[in-house]
């Protein structure tokens, strides 16, 4: 698949790379880590990457412009993204050839053609894989800091039960180049006042049930009240998952007329439940969306059952 993939690369000379709305780390390393290994490699091709800003992960990599007729003799990739109405910027469909290049279990399959891996911890992951089976091509700094910024981001610094012995292998490649890991951890993790206000709010409010479910409700005028987004608010869904007895965790933060659903798990597999209200994601980490508080409370019900088998 890496093999076809590279003929694919090569044979166009416009190559447009996007992924998933809302973009958490993977979706960025690889959608960047992929473009960078591309422009090293292949100089004269014309490379780029698209959708919307994320204003806390701009440190890491910044969007293109591209006009719609560059779409008309381009191939275009899509990663770290398992279905079709998550892809930020509906143009994808616009290209000449379509990839999807994706780490999460298969709830739509599309592209001309797919590697999905749902054994490897990122979408970074897989990209760092192309270099590793064809180490006569060039990884630079910048490829390599989006990478590493990829695996780390999806499995919670090497913590997280989807970290394989490939997992370090592919991090110890990158690390061999000399990008400054340092400033790139300071970043990552670095977090306005406001938040840290609101990280407070969350630790006093958060409920825990019998089952081991815990939640928080974050509404809009209580996010705004800190003058924080709902963006902002989802990155401290992990803000007290390390409290005992706790078996999987939601965290909801009111968007306009929707309501986002950060979920996480320890024990129980969560995927199918997140799908159910339409997201999707990872056995111990998906996301989903609820239209009312009353559906939120119904998502609660779901997995409190869930954690009671």
């Amino acid at each position: 698949m890496i093999d076809e993939i590279l003929n694919q690369i090569k044979q166009y000379d416009t190559i447009i790379i996007h992924r998933h709305v809302r973009p958490d780390p993977d979706a960025l390393g690889s959608q960047g880590g992929l473009s960078c290994l591309i422009k090293d490699n292949f100089p004269q091709k014309n490379v780029y990457i698209v959708g919307e800003e994320a204003a806390d992960l701009r440190f890491l990599v910044t969007m293109d412009t591209v006009d719609e007729d560059v779409y008309e003799e381009a191939l275009v990739i899509v990663c770290d993204t398992a279905n079709r109405e998550r892809i930020s910027d509906n143009r994808y469909r616009l290209g000449r050839h379509l990839l999807k290049i994706d780490h999460h279990p298969i709830v739509d399959s599309y592209g001309d053609l797919e590697w999905v891996d749902p054994q490897a911890s990122s979408t970074s992951e897989m990209i760092c894989s192309i270099y590793q089976r064809h180490p006569e091509l060039t990884l630079s700094q910048n490829a390599a800091r989006l990478l590493f910024a990829g695996i780390v981001g999806d499995t919670g610094r090497f913590q997280f039960s989807n970290v394989t012995s490939a997992t370090f292998r592919a991090a110890s490649e990158l690390v061999r180049l000399p990008f400054d890991r340092q400033s790139f951890f300071n970043q990552l993790y670095e977090r306005s006042l406001a938040q840290v206000r609101l990280n407070g709010y969350v630790l006093e409010h958060f409920t825990l049930t019998e089952e081991g479910v815990g939640y928080v409700k974050l509404t809009q005028p209580l996010i705004h009240a800190y003058h924080l987004t709902a963006a902002d608010a989802s990155s401290l869904v992990n803000s007290f998952s390390n409290v005992a007895h706790l078996k999987a965790w939601v965290l909801f933060s009111e968007e306009g007329k929707v309501i986002r659903a950060r979920i996480r798990s320890k024990a129980p597999s969560i995927n199918q439940l997140a799908e159910k209200y339409h997201g999707g994601g990872h056995p111990m980490a998906s996301g989903a969306t609820v239209s009312s508080w009353e559906e939120a409370d119904q998502l609660i019900a779901d997995l409190r059952a869930l954690c009671a088998k």
